[in-house]
C-alpha cells in the first residue's frame, strides 16, 4: 500500500460537473486512486506541505510527435507550411532508430511533465525500415518517467511514388502494418482502470495513406476495442488535395470509410463547415485542439468556440514540437486562450474553459473521463500544484481557475504526481538525471541530423 497526503492546499481546482474550487484543503491519496478531499488528516507515507499551493488535475495531451523534438526549430523550414514542411522534415525522420526515439521521448515527454501534464498521447507513424521496436522504445521511456501513456501505431502505406508525401523508406504495407498493429495492442493495451499503458490506431493523414488502410484499421480497431485517430481538416492544402484526388471533402471521405463515432477524434479540425460540425456533434466524433501548431504553419483557427457550444468532444494537443518548438500544455491554454479572444471577442472560451479542454475534455476524447481529468474521489491520483506565493504570480491568484489563460506560467511547476507517486518535485524530474539526459540526447543529435 502506497499513500500520500498534501495538506492545507491554498485552492483545488478540481474541475469536477460542478466546478468545484476547494479552499484550505487536505488531498489524500492510497494505491494510486484519490480518497479523501477534506479538513481531516490522515497518516500517509508521505505528506507534502501545501500551503500556498494551488492544485489541479493532470493536464491531459491528446496529440503529439514526441520524436519530433529532436528536429524542432530548424532554420530550413522555419517559414514553410505543412505539405512544404513535412516533405522537407522526412528527409531527418528516415533516420530514427531506437536510440533517438528513446531519448527524444524522454526529452519530450520530460518538458511535459514539467509543465503539469500527467497523460500523454503520441501519434508515432514515422517507421523506417531497419529501425527497431520503437513503440517498445517509447514505453521504456514512459515508465522510466512515470508518466500515463497512450500510444499508438500510426502507419503510412502512400509514397511519393503513389501520390502521398513521405519518401519510399518510411512507408510500409497494409499487411505489415495490420500485423503490428494487432501485435501491439495485444501488448500494450491495458484497460484496467489506473492502466498507464494504452494504444491506439493512427493512420497518419488521408493524403499519406490509402482507402483499404483506413477501412482496415477501422475494423480491427473495433474488433479490439480501440479507438482511432489522424490529422483532418488541418489545412486547405488538404482540402484542395481530397476534391481533386477522391472528389469529396476529407469529412465526407472518412466518414465513407468508417471512420466516424464516439471512438474517433481527429487532430486539428481547423476546416470544418457548419454541416460537418453538426455531424460531429451528432456522432460524438472528436477533435483535438493543437492552437501553436496551426499558428505556426499558418493552418487557420479552428472552430472551437462553437463545437463547445454544440458539445463536439474537444481536447487540447502541443502536436510535434517541429510544428511548435514546445512541449508545454500550459502555454497552448494560454495562447488558444489569446487566439480565440483576438479571433472570435465575446464568444471566446475562458481561461477556465481552457483548462477543462486541456483536462475532463481530452480526457473525454481519450475515453478515460471516468478514470482522469478531474480531482474527485475514486479517480486516479494524477494532479499538479504551483506555488501562489511565485512572483510571477503576485495578484494573479484571485481567481486559480482562469490563471493559466490569462496570465500563464512559464516556469516548471513545484509537483506533478501521477498514479500516486511524485514525478516533479522543486520543478525537477525525479525519475532521471536531467543532465545526463541532454549530454545523451546531445551525442545522439550530432548522428541524427548530421
Amino acid at each position: 500500500m502506497s499513500t500520500i497526503l498534501v495538506k492545507n492546499i491554498k485552492a483545488l481546482v478540481s474541475c469536477d460537473g460542478a466546478d468545484n474550487v476547494f479552499e484550505n484543503v487536505n488531498l489524500y491519496c492510497k494505491d494510486g486512486l484519490i480518497e479523501y478531499i477534506g479538513s481531516e488528516e490522515k497518516e500517509a507515507d508521505r505528506i507534502i506541505d501545501g500551503s500556498g499551493m494551488l492544485c489541479y488535475p493532470g493536464l491531459v495531451n491528446g496529440h503529439h510527435h514526441l520524436y519530433q523534438v529532436f528536429s524542432r526549430n530548424l532554420e530550413q523550414v522555419q517559414n514553410m507550411e505543412l505539405f512544404d514542411w513535412l516533405k522537407t522534415l522526412y528527409e531527418i525522420w528516415k533516420n530514427l532508430n531506437e536510440d533517438t526515439v528513446y531519448l527524444s521521448s524522454q526529452v519530450a515527454m520530460g518538458e511535459l511533465i514539467k509543465n503539469g501534464c500527467t497523460t500523454v498521447f503520441d501519434h508515432h507513424y514515422v517507421f523506417p525500415k531497419d529501425s527497431g521496436d520503437l513503440i517498445g522504445a517509447q514505453a521504456a521511456a514512459a515508465e522510466k518517467l512515470g508518466v500515463r501513456m497512450y500510444f499508438s501505431r500510426g502507419s503510412m502505406d502512400l509514397s511519393v511514388k503513389d501520390g502521398g508525401l513521405p519518401p519510399d523508406s518510411v512507408v510500409q504495407t497494409i499487411d505489415e502494418i495490420m500485423k503490428d498493429s494487432e501485435e501491439l495492442v495485444d501488448k500494450y493495451h491495458d484497460t484496467s482502470f489506473t492502466s498507464m499503458k494504452r494504444l491506439a490506431l493512427a493512420p497518419c493523414s488521408p493524403f499519406s495513406v490509402s482507402e483499404d488502410l483506413l477501412r482496415e484499421s477501422a475494423v480491427l480497431a473495433r474488433a479490439k476495442g480501440v479507438r482511432l485517430h489522424t490529422h483532418l481538416c488541418e489545412t486547405i492544402d488538404e482540402e484542395n488535395y481530397m476534391l481533386e484526388t477522391r472528389g469529396i471533402r476529407p469529412l465526407e471521405y472518412m466518414e465513407q470509410v468508417g471512420w466516424i463515432g464516439e471512438d474517433v477524434w481527429y487532430a486539428h479540425g481547423i476546416h470544418f463547415n457548419d454541416e460537418e460540425l453538426r455531424l460531429l456533434a451528432d456522432t460524438k466524433t472528436g477533435v483535438c485542439h493543437c492552437p501553436i501548431s496551426n499558428m505556426k504553419l499558418s493552418s487557420g483557427v479552428a472552430r472551437i468556440p462553437e463545437m463547445l457550444d454544440m458539445n463536439i468532444p474537444v481536447g487540447l494537443g502541443v502536436d510535434g514540437s517541429a510544428s511548435n518548438d514546445g512541449n508545454s500544455l500550459l502555454e497552448e491554454i494560454r495562447c488558444s486562450f489569446l487566439m480565440h479572444r483576438l479571433h472570435s471577442g465575446y464568444d471566446a472560451p475562458t481561461g477556465y474553459d481552457l483548462l477543462k479542454i486541456a483536462t475532463m475534455g481530452t480526457a473525454r476524447i481519450l475515453g478515460r473521463e471516468k478514470e482522469i481529468g478531474s480531482i474527485e474521489v475514486g479517480k486516479c491520483a494524477d494532479f499538479f500544484m504551483v506555488d501562489s506565493k511565485r512572483i510571477e504570480l503576485v495578484g494573479a491568484c484571485y481567481d486559480p481557475k482562469s490563471v493559466f489563460g490569462t496570465v500563464g506560467l512559464r516556469m516548471p511547476v513545484d509537483y506533478t504526481v501521477i498514479n500516486g507517486k511524485v514525478v516533479v518535485e522543486g520543478g525537477r524530474l525525479t525519475g532521471i538525471d536531467e543532465e545526463r539526459l541532454v549530454a545523451d540526447s546531445e551525442k545522439e543529435l550530432k548522428r541524427y541530423l548530421g
